[in-house]
C-alpha cells in the first residue's frame, strides 16, 4: 500500500518539476539565471484560476479533448512502474492497453484541434499523427522485444527485467533499445530537434499548434498531461537504462527520482547544444529509431 501511495505522489506531484528542470538548464547554457525551478506549477496554477474561452464553431469535443487526454495519461502512468517498483495496476497484456492510452490521448488532442475549424491547427495535426505513425512503431517493438527476453507482455514484469547482469549478456540489443527511446522520449514530448514547446513560428509549429485555442484551465489541463507524458515516457527510458536497485524501498524510489532529474537535465543540454530538424528530415531520424529497435528485436530473437 506504501508503494501505490509513493507511486501516485511522484506521478501527480513530480512532472511540472522536470519541466522547470529542463527550462533551468538552458537558460543555465544560455548564460542566464532562468526562472525557478517551480516556475511550471506557479503557471499551472494562475490558468487553473483563469477563466475559459471558448469560440462558438466548437463543440463538446473541443471541451473533452483536455480532459480524455489527462485522464488516458493517468491511466498510463498507473500501469508504468517508476523505478523497480510495480506499478499500482498490472496484469498480462497491460503493454498492449497502455500502447492504445497514448493513441487515445493522440486521437482526442487531434480531432479536439479539427475541431476549431481552423485549417493551421488542422496542419498541425495532420504533423502530429503523421510523425505519431512513425514513433509508435518504435516504442511498440521495443515493448516487444523486452517481453521476448522477459516472456511476459505484464509491463511491471518487462520493465524490470533488466538487470546489470541483462545488459552484460544483452549488451548490444540493450543499447539500441535506449538509442531508440531517447530519441522517442524527443519525439513524442514534442522536444528539439523534432519540436520546440516555446516556438511561436507558425511554418514550424506541430504541437503547439494544436492547442492555441485553448485558454484558462483547459490550457492547464494540457501543459500537466504533457508533463506527465514526459514522466512516464522518461521512466520507461529509466527502467532500461539504469537497471539498479538498492536493495531499499525507499532507496529505490530515491534513485528513480534523483535518475528522472537527471534525465531533465539531459534533455535541457540535448536542446540547448542541438538545433531543430528541418521538417523533411524528422521522419528519417524516427524511421531510423525504428531500425534501431527492429535490430535490438533480431538481436534478441537470434
Amino acid at each position: 500500500m506504501t508503494d501505490i501511495i509513493i507511486h501516485c505522489l511522484i506521478a501527480l506531484l513530480l512532472p511540472p518539476l522536470l519541466l522547470g528542470v529542463i527550462t533551468k538548464t538552458k537558460a543555465a547554457f544560455a548564460g542566464r539565471v532562468g526562472a525557478p525551478f517551480f516556475q511550471p506549477y506557479y503557471d499551472l496554477l494562475k490558468l487553473m484560476r483563469k477563466g475559459s474561452v471558448f469560440s462558438t464553431t466548437t463543440t463538446w469535443v473541443f471541451k473533452a479533448g483536455p480532459l480524455v487526454t489527462l485522464a488516458a495519461i493517468l491511466v498510463a502512468a498507473l500501469l508504468v512502474p517508476l523505478g523497480r517498483h510495480h506499478a499500482p495496476i498490472s496484469f498480462q497484456g497491460d503493454m498492449v492497453l497502455f500502447a492504445y492510452l497514448f493513441g487515445l490521448a493522440r486521437f482526442f488532442t487531434a480531432i479536439a484541434a479539427l475541431d476549431t475549424g481552423s485549417s493551421f491547427e488542422g496542419m498541425g495535426a495532420a504533423r502530429e499523427v503523421t510523425f505519431s505513425c512513425l514513433t509508435e512503431p518504435t516504442l511498440f517493438i521495443a515493448l516487444i522485444t523486452l517481453a521476448r527476453m522477459s516472456r511476459s507482455l505484464q509491463l511491471s514484469t518487462l520493465l524490470t527485467y533488466p538487470t546489470p547482469a541483462i545488459w552484460l549478456a544483452a549488451g548490444a540489443s540493450m543499447l539500441l533499445l535506449v538509442v531508440a527511446l531517447f530519441i522517442v522520449l524527443l519525439a513524442e514530448n514534442c522536444r528539439i530537434p523534432f519540436d520546440d514547446p516555446t516556438t511561436h513560428l507558425e511554418l514550424t509549429m506541430i504541437h503547439e499548434v494544436m492547442v492555441l485555442d485553448h485558454s484558462g484551465p483547459a490550457f492547464g489541463v494540457i501543459l500537466y498531461g504533457a508533463a506527465l507524458k514526459l514522466l512516464v515516457l522518461g521512466a520507461i527510458f529509466i527502467n532500461i537504462a539504469l537497471p539498479v536497485t538498492t536493495g531499499n524501498s525507499y532507496g529505490d524510489w530515491l534513485v528513480f527520482v534523483v535518475a528522472m532529474l537527471v534525465l531533465s537535465v539531459l534533455i535541457g543540454v540535448v536542446e540547448s547544444v542541438m538545433a531543430r530538424l528541418r521538417m523533411v528530415r524528422i521522419p528519417q531520424l524516427l524511421v531510423g529509431a525504428t531500425i534501431l529497435s527492429a535490430f535490438a528485436m533480431l538481436l534478441v530473437l537470434r
